[in-house]
């Protein structure tokens, strides 16, 4: 009555060498990495437009943070700045806060309290300066 199945399902599981595989928890390091790359980019912009000894301080400590969740490779650096002006500087900082908030998710969900201090720091000092900078 019914012709038999001749060819494979395209619902079957597909073969696990078909393509890598990675954790939870290295996607994670992954992710967590490309947060604070960014936060690290952001932070070295503000440096060049705003030199502060806390923003040196903060950026030397996102570079290590990048290079043990990277193995030890160490994230791209940029020092080229664009105009100064001040509403630069406040969207900077706000973005920076955003970032430090994604880090920070992500830090909390993998359990790495030293990412999610430096994230947490960072949030703190970015709100403040984006008052600071609005305020004047």
């Amino acid at each position: 009555m019914y012709e038999p199945i001749r060819t494979k399902s395209v619902h079957s599981m597909a073969d696990d060498a078909d393509f890598p595989h990675r954790s939870r928890e290295e996607e994670l390091d992954i992710q967590l990495a490309g947060h604070l790359a960014a936060l690290l980019a952001v932070t070295d912009e503000l440096r060049a437009l705003a030199p502060a000894a806390d923003l040196d301080a903060a950026a030397e400590r996102l570079a290590s943070e990048v290079a043990r969740l990277r193995g030890g490779a160490q994230p791209a650096r940029s020092s080229v700045a664009t105009a100064i002006h001040e509403p630069h500087l406040t969207a900077l900082h706000q973005r920076a806060h955003a970032l430090a908030g994604r880090a920070l998710v992500v830090a909390a969900s993998r359990a790495d309290t030293a990412a999610a201090i430096l994230a947490a720091e960072r949030m703190d000092a970015h709100a403040d300066a984006t008052r600071l900078v609005g305020a004047s």
